[in-house]
């Protein structure tokens, strides 16, 4: 791959400073190629190292979501909202002055993007929405969302273990969910390599800070099909997630805005290229990227 220079940058956002990392050179984005967004939340820049390797032909920005990395928080809040979110996200791109961008979003970070094409549709021409986490728009929403928020009241009575080990559980889980969830036997953290001692910390971005705000929010419809008109929106979910809580709200996402989800390779994480100590297909999953973002 070729090597791209590398600036980081800060803007200011609503109680938290936004660390954003700009592969290339802004100037040199533009209508026919515009620059890449790529979003996660909570997870960090970092994580898009492989999967931004492979669009060195262009201008790629990533960013660590607030509270997480390189941007801290001031505003004293426990959790954040994907709005928040989209707000920031609407900072980074106003800060970066290129344009409207092309914007990947995964798991919160497709969340984020659909708060942020709501609102302000004129700064995104493509959005792919990589398995949203979004369980309201299930017939099972209600279970999924109690669920979630077992996940959120573990963590804050047992810690990071045994939160995780259900968050691994429900995000695995294959088909709906049962009204009964919270009366299955809990997963046990030391099978998944999970502390079982709770280490008194509250302060995990995912756990503490996001889990119930994601993925309790419910999509604008009405805004996304007007933002429709001028952005063009893709629902994206992985072959290997198929009956996953992502991958169903992904597609009955697209289903009420009239869209068919396109099918990208492997999994949930499959961009990932040994970030995290996962090992996805990135090259396989940056190929159909290129191929859906040319598409529009």
């Amino acid at each position: 791959m070729a090597v791209v220079e590398r600036v980081t940058r800060t803007v200011e956002g609503a109680g938290a400073t936004l660390t954003y990392d700009v592969h290339g050179d802004p100037a040199e984005a533009g209508a026919d190629n515009p620059a890449l967004l790529l979003v996660g939340s909570p997870m960090e820049a970092s994580g898009f190292t492989t999967l931004a390797s492979h669009f060195a032909d262009r201008v790629v920005v990533t960013y660590d979501p607030r509270g997480t990395g390189r941007s801290p928080r001031t505003d004293g809040a426990e959790e954040t909202t994907p709005q928040e979110h989209a707000d920031d996200l609407r900072r980074v791109i106003e800060d970066l002055g290129a344009g409207p961008v092309e914007l990947f979003g995964s798991s919160g970070g497709a969340v984020n993007g659909l708060a942020l094409v709501a609102v302000r549709p004129d700064l995104v021409r493509t959005f792919v929405a990589h398995e949203p986490p979004v369980p309201a728009v299930l017939p099972d929403g209600p279970h999924a969302l109690a669920a979630c928020e077992d996940v959120h009241r573990t963590y804050l009575r047992s810690g990071m273990g045994p939160a995780m080990a259900k968050f691994i559980a429900v995000t695995g889980r294959t088909g709906p969910f049962p009204e009964n969830w919270a009366d299955e036997p809990a997963p046990d953290p030391a099978a998944f390599g999970l502390p079982t001692e709770d280490d008194g910390r509250r302060d995990d971005p995912l756990l503490g800070q996001n889990m119930r705000a994601c993925t309790g929010y419910r999509p604008d419809f009405e805004a996304l099909a007007a933002a429709a008109r001028s952005t063009r929106i893709v629902l994206a979910v992985g072959k290997e997630s198929e009956g996953q809580l992502c991958a169903r709200a992904a597609a009955a996402t697209a289903a009420r805005l009239g869209l068919e989800p396109v099918v990208f390779p492997s999994h949930h994480a499959d961009f990932l290229g040994g970030e995290f100590g996962q090992q996805g297909e990135p090259e396989a999953f940056a190929a159909t990227l290129r191929e859906v973002l040319a598409a529009g």
